[in-house]
């Protein structure tokens, strides 16, 4: 009769501590998981709060765990923001670059325009971060040596137009930033406001590009196959 107390109450131990056992077991973490966690949180907190408005306290209470892992994993708050706009960077230079594939000078200005727009509508909180000014000198540079970057890629296309078109392909540099430019601050403020439409932005940015605003079209229409 003893054995059997003894057995139920050995069971009723282990099932008392399972439980606990299997809590800890969801909410540990690899070092890698923990880090895309602290990045997550840092990315929608500077968004939201800016650099100076986000603390390391609120980064770790977000994330459940206590200041030093923050600090092992990052070094502090501005190691975890320089990753997170590094990433952002990169991201948006990537999703520019890989879109200019038109061989017609104004479909690629499209797709320059439309590979801007999709990072703002899809990356919105990464671009909030990339437009906002902050104190912490960074190796990665700012938003505008990002757009200066994506200018670079498209500045060879724009030169060998212009030379087919009689132009000084010497001034390719100064019309790459000046497009890129445009469609850059007009991406600032569609993240606010989002009308018109995406399709619509693009048509219009392209309109002034490619007409001027002495030959603007009324109705501007997309040629290439993006019509959304």
């Amino acid at each position: 009769m003893m054995d059997d107390v003894a057995t139920d109450s050995s069971a009723s131990s282990e099932n008392t501590r399972a439980p606990s056992s299997r809590r800890a077991r969801r909410v540990r973490m690899t070092g890698k998981e923990r880090r895309e966690q602290l990045l997550d949180i840092g990315r929608t907190l500077f968004a939201d709060k800016g650099f100076e408005g986000t603390s390391v306290e609120e980064i770790a209470a977000r994330a459940g765990v206590s200041k030093p892992v923050v600090y092992e994993h990052f070094g502090g708050k501005e190691g975890l923001y320089a990753v997170v706009v590094d990433r952002e960077m990169r991201q948006l230079l990537d999703m520019v670059t890989s879109a200019l594939t038109a061989g017609h000078p104004r479909e690629l200005l499209e797709q320059a325009a439309f590979a801007l727009l999709d990072y703002i509508e899809t990356y919105t909180d990464g671009f909030r971060i990339l437009v906002r000014d902050s104190p912490v000198a960074q190796s990665t540079g700012t938003f505008a040596s990002l757009i200066s970057d994506i200018a670079t890629q498209v500045e060879d296309i724009l030169g060998l137009e212009f030379k087919a078109r009689g132009f000084d392909p010497k001034l390719a540099p100064l019309y790459a930033q000046a497009l890129v430019g445009m469609v850059a601050l007009t991406g600032q403020w569609w993240v606010n406001a989002r009308k018109p439409k995406k399709a619509e932005v693009a048509a219009h940015l392209v309109n002034l590009a490619w007409h001027g605003l002495e030959n603007l079209e009324s109705k501007p229409r997309l040629i290439g196959h993006r019509k959304s």
